[in-house]
């Protein structure tokens, strides 16, 4: 039953075992708690290898969770999981788009998927939305990839969820396609849409989200304000490989470098330090 709440994600001591080729128990997810507030962006930030993929699966409805409680939007996912995938849209990473197919012809496919009648689709508002009206009737195969993610984006929306998940959305993009995707995600979260976005960078999350949780070895090792979490870091590790280089440079050694084994030379430095050597080298 539809519960009255203040989040629009709610993961309650959530595990996910899987059996390996061997039939032993491999534990993915291991008693995960964790909450998205309506209306925000949090960040889930991990290793590959750290449980992210099992987790956003489960929620997407792909996976199911060995142990634990999912409400999205207030619908348990167990009880009520029709429900609760109407309320969630997700985004993965690879480009799953029809080459030739047009991106009105992509999102009204997609929203006949949902059982959404014709007079109540949103295409046009969506590809308004994403800026892709002028591309409308242009064959995905001749976007540009930034005009490819932001289809994906559309196409998770065809059936106007209150969640939606990102995983890593500008994975493998350059700077200036990137900052246009951070824009779009933003105006999304403005109009209320509630945000789950994976990235393996901290520099994304403190960009988009006010709230960070991070998973590691399939358990939420943090769970807080992304600026408070920003504060408690003191010093960083800048670490720099060398291919042919055999000795460490009397400048270097100076400003405390340390020669590692296979050619790395190591230094571990407060931010300060890290924005003055940033600033030096420009």
């Amino acid at each position: 039953m539809k519960e009255a709440k203040k989040n629009d994600i709610e993961i309650i001591k959530l595990n996910k075992v899987y059996l390996d080729d061997k039939k032993n128990s491999v534990k993915a997810l291991k008693d995960i708690s964790f909450n998205v507030k309506k209306g925000s962006m949090l960040a889930l930030l991990g290793p590959n290898g750290a449980g992210k993929s099992s987790l956003i699966n489960i929620l997407a409805g792909i996976v199911n969770k060995s142990s634990g409680k999912v409400l999205i939007n207030g619908c348990d996912f167990e009880l009520e999981q029709r429900a609760a995938k109407q309320s969630i849209g997700v985004v993965p990473q690879e480009l799953v788009i029809d080459p030739y197919f047009t991106p009105k012809e992509t999102l009204e496919f997609q929203a006949g998927y949902y059982g959404i009648k014709k007079s109540d689709r949103i295409t046009f508002q969506l590809l308004k939305k994403l800026k892709l009206e002028d591309k409308a009737n242009a064959y995905v195969r001749h976007l540009s990839g930034g005009m490819k993610r932001r289809l994906m984006i559309a196409k998770a929306m065809v059936h106007s969820p209150q969640v939606l998940i990102l995983d890593e959305p500008t994975a493998g993009v350059d700077v200036s396609l990137r900052e246009l995707l951070w824009q779009n995600i933003k105006d999304l979260n403005k109009k209320g849409t509630t945000i789950l976005i994976t990235t393996h960078y901290l520099e994304e999350a403190e960009a988009l989200c006010k709230d960070v949780a991070i998973i590691n070895k399939g358990e939420i090792v943090v769970n807080e304000n992304i600026k408070k979490l920003v504060k408690k870091i003191d010093k960083k590790v800048l670490k720099i490989y060398f291919d042919k280089l055999s000795y460490l440079p009397n400048g270097l050694k100076k400003i405390g470098f340390k020669k590692k084994k296979m050619m790395k030379f190591l230094l571990i430095i407060s931010p300060l330090i890290t924005l003055l050597i940033l600033l030096l080298m420009k």
